[in-house]
Formats: structure tokens, C-alpha cells, sequence
């Protein structure tokens, strides 16, 4: 169920990746209002990953005085987000009987 979970995680930072440059922090506070008590040891091994993975990439930005490292997507993880969502249509029609999404 771990390695499910990490999944998930990792398709939430996709996600919201895609829609925005992100941070850490802020992704720690958007996972746990999902359900997800994601600690900073755990997140950010799998940030690295998804970087040395090449679904997202990482740019170094000063905020209101404070240095942050914000992942953007790349073009690879748009197309592993969109694969994704199509193998989770297929398993929510096949667990749940939701309508079976278009190929």
C-alpha cells in the first residue's frame, strides 16, 4: 500500500506542477488536505526522484526574502500525467463502474 501511496503523491505533484510552479511547503500543506501526512523527509526524496526522472524540473526563486526551490513540469511529465489519468479512468470504470473514460 506504501509504494501506492507514493504514487498517488507523485501524482498530485504532477498535477499541481502542471498548473503552477510549486513548492515543497506548499505541496506538504495541498497533499494533507487530500489525506496524505506527507513529512519533508518523505516529499523531497521523491521530488529528487521525479527531477532525476526528468518529470519535473527545479529553479531556484527568492520570495518575500526567502530562497525557494519551485518544480515546474517538464514535457515528459505532461505526458506521463496524461498517461496516468487514462490508466486511472480505466481503474476507477473497472473498480468503481464509473463510465469508462475515451481512448
Amino acid at each position: 500500500m506504501r509504494s501506492f501511496q507514493r504514487g498517488a503523491v507523485r501524482l498530485h505533484v504532477l498535477h499541481h506542477a502542471a498548473r503552477e510552479p510549486v513548492h515543497g511547503t506548499w505541496l506538504i500543506a495541498e497533499l494533507q488536505k487530500h489525506g496524505h501526512d506527507v513529512s519533508p523527509g518523505t516529499l523531497y526524496p521523491i521530488l529528487h526522484s521525479m527531477e532525476g526522472n526528468g518529470l519535473i524540473t527545479s529553479e531556484h526563486n527568492v520570495i518575500d526574502g526567502k530562497r525557494l526551490r519551485r518544480y515546474v513540469i517538464t514535457d515528459q511529465g505532461r505526458a506521463a500525467l496524461e498517461e496516468a489519468k487514462l490508466m486511472l479512468g480505466h481503474l476507477c470504470h473497472e473498480l468503481l463502474g464509473h463510465p469508462r473514460p475515451p481512448n
